[in-house]
């Protein structure tokens, strides 16, 4: 098996994987330029709304009264300007070509990818623009976050090293469950470890998915009220053993290709991940993908708790207490499976799963997911993948898919909450490695 144990640490591991975009794009601006003009296109006054209307294409008038507007001089070469939600104003976007081409600054554009993509009319895309997308804190940003830097090398060393954890497997897991908790939202986290207090935490989530459902309501047009079921319907979907989406949930008599679009809504606008069911385990995972067969895990665990329990519940049943010290008695697969899903895809993982109901009982089994080998060779390319959230467990579908299947597959991976171990030709990993995958 090769080593799958990927380094997070790089300037450009760190560019890619952003914070919620405004927060994160304020932030670097302030500590990478002399100065920074941050224009947020949804609080845009009458006064600075008339510099952009009749001076945007007079450039030198424009740089003159925003400096003035806003009272920050601007130095060439050392200064950005962000415009913070562009597409509230497409005009400004079309003049990035032109702004850019004047050389005397840089310039960040933020703003919704849906309404990014609809707020078109009329304007030429400019070529200058290089799109990133912005994604929850991954688990390694989140310990350091919390102020450790090296648990996530010394975990990463551990697994490429096969060796067991030891007395720190305790460490890594107390972390896992606080991220669990707290999820990788920004503001969430930022909430989190000023107050270390799980109810103002939860209050803020709370608002993001409230935010959630606005941009719905805003963006999702025609299909508003699908995409709301979805929504909706995700957590319940994940409480089953089987977490296949079942849209007969939403409507009796559903298809896949009546909500197609909601699900592709949802997941371009990164609220959810979507896990395809792939029919044959070979490199072409996408070539064998069954569409009409997919699992919906919420974008962030932390909001999916958020969303699952009220908050009477919550605070009646000291939910976040029990969750912290494992002594909640309720089906977490749910949880365990859609953050598995949230680290592998923040490691730029497609997801695929894989699931059978023959009626051979030999050819019937579900494989939480399958993950491609980042090199390519001639056999085993694909690594099985299954999720348990208990001490006691079995893995007879690794077994039943390693039989059918063995010339394909690379070492099965086990994520459980126990110490890193090799048994049986399978590799168990604590659920947290699940990041550096």
């Amino acid at each position: 098996m090769e080593k799958h144990f990927q380094r997070q640490n790089s300037p450009a591991h760190r560019r890619r994987k952003a914070y919620r975009k405004s927060y994160i794009v304020e932030k670097f601006a302030h500590q990478e330029y002399k100065s920074a003009i941050i224009v947020d296109f949804n609080d845009m006054q009458p006064e600075l709304k008339d510099i952009f209307d009749n001076y945007l294409s007079k450039r030198d008038d424009f740089f003159m009264r925003l400096s003035l507007y806003f009272g920050i001089k601007l130095f060439e070469r050392e200064s950005v300007i962000v415009f913070d939600e562009v597409q509230q104003y497409p005009k400004a976007r079309a003049a990035i070509k032109y702004l850019v081409k004047d050389g005397k600054y840089d310039y960040i554009e933020t703003g919704s990818l849906i309404s990014i993509k609809r707020n078109v009319k009329d304007i030429v895309i400019p070529s200058e623009e290089e799109h990133l997308e912005m994604y929850p804190m991954d688990f390694e940003e989140f310990m350091w976050a919390l102020g450790d830097e090296m648990y996530a090398d010394f975990m990463r060393e551990q697994c490429e090293k096969r060796k067991p954890f030891g007395g720190f497997l305790r460490r890594g897991m107390d972390y896992f469950r606080l991220y669990m908790i707290v999820g990788g939202m920004p503001q969430a986290v930022a909430q989190y470890i000023e107050t270390k207090d799980f109810e103002q935490t939860d209050n803020i989530k709370r608002n993001i998915l409230r935010l959630y459902k606005e941009d719905i309501s805003k963006y999702a047009f025609e299909a508003e009220t699908k995409v709301t079921r979805i929504f909706d319907e995700i957590p319940s979907q994940l409480q089953k053993h089987e977490k296949k989406f079942r849209l007969t949930a939403l409507k009796s008599n559903a298809k896949m290709r009546d909500y197609e679009d909601a699900f592709f809504w949802l997941d371009d606008a990164k609220i959810i991940n979507i896990c395809y069911n792939s029919t044959e385990p070979n490199i072409g995972l996408k070539l064998n993908t069954d569409r009409t067969t997919l699992k919906c895990y919420l974008g962030d665990t932390g909001l999916l708790i958020s969303m699952a329990f009220d908050k009477e519940t919550i605070e009646r049943e000291q939910l976040y207490k029990k969750l912290i010290l494992d002594k909640l008695e309720f089906n977490k697969g749910m949880l365990m499976e859609n953050i598995v899903a949230q680290m592998l895809k923040s490691n730029n993982h497609n997801l695929y799963f894989y699931s059978s109901s023959d009626k051979n009982a030999e050819n019937r089994m579900e494989i939480d997911f399958l993950l491609s080998k980042k090199t390519v060779t001639n056999r085993h390319n694909i690594i099985p993948v299954e999720v348990k959230s208990s001490t006691r467990y079995t893995y007879v579908s690794i077994d039943k898919f390693r039989k059918k299947y063995q010339e394909y597959l690379d070492t099965p991976i086990v994520f459980h909450i126990g110490e890193l171990k090799q048994e049986n030709g399978v590799l168990f990993l604590p659920i947290f490695a699940a990041a550096i995958i």
